[in-house]
């Protein structure tokens, strides 16, 4: 394998996990149980996960009344999709 496709299959997982904890966390608030903390959710983000947690926001209705949420899923997503365009086609 190279650099690119270890790349793709870390994204791959990160989103997953993005989509998971924020289903997981959505589940654990309904229950009245311990909650995963806003700044897990931020750090998978912004690790790799940005897509995932973006989309698991509107798929579980979860954290979309929190305006830094609201803004910050998607810019950091954005600065993602920034940075992959850079690599694929200016380096």
């Amino acid at each position: 394998m190279d650099i690119y496709q270890i790349l793709a299959v870390y994204l791959l997982i990160m989103n997953i996990v993005g989509i998971i904890i924020m289903g997981l966390d959505k589940h654990r608030a309904k229950k009245n149980r311990w909650r995963i903390p806003e700044k897990t959710l931020f750090i998978v983000s912004a690790i790799g996960g940005s897509a995932g947690t973006w989309a698991g926001m509107y798929l579980f209705r979860h954290k979309t009344k929190h305006w830094y949420f609201v803004i910050g899923m998607p810019l950091i997503f954005m600065i993602h999709v920034v940075i992959a365009v850079y690599f694929a086609f200016f380096r």
